[in-house]
């Protein structure tokens, strides 16, 4: 079993992921949300995931479907991990707010297809 620890940039919400698989491959998504994020992801099931501090300073951000769930610290806004769409029992993991974690370094990272499950267009640019 390995454990891997996390937090958001100040401190506040803080997690384990405790699993027997690998976080990696990891990936980018393309929905509207995703993309405009840009975090490099990992992956497990939801259950291995635990937060450890802060629980009360998450905010969830959810639309299109409702399936997916966006999580973020309310104090510094950082995204931390979401509840995937299509595959519920599953977690997106930023690795970025991994410790130890160096996602410059992890090389080319695969492009999900997030923009195809969306049932709704993408929120219009503003002019």
């Amino acid at each position: 079993m390995t454990k891997y620890k996390g937090s958001c940039h100040c401190g506040a919400v803080q997690f384990e992921v405790k699993t027997n698989e690998p976080l990696d491959p990891y990936f980018r998504c393309n929905c509207s949300l995703c993309s405009r994020k840009g975090a490099v992801m990992g992956e497990a099931a939801r259950e291995d995931l635990m937060v450890t501090q802060g629980e009360e300073l998450i905010s969830t951000y959810t639309w299109n479907t409702g399936e997916a769930q966006h999580y973020f610290c309310k104090v510094c806004g950082i995204y931390t991990h979401h509840v995937m769409r299509g595959a519920t029992d599953r977690i997106g993991i930023n690795m970025a707010c991994v410790e130890g974690v160096d996602v410059y370094a992890v090389g080319e990272v695969q492009v999900g297809g997030g923009k195809n499950l969306s049932l709704v267009k993408a929120p219009r640019s503003a002019a």
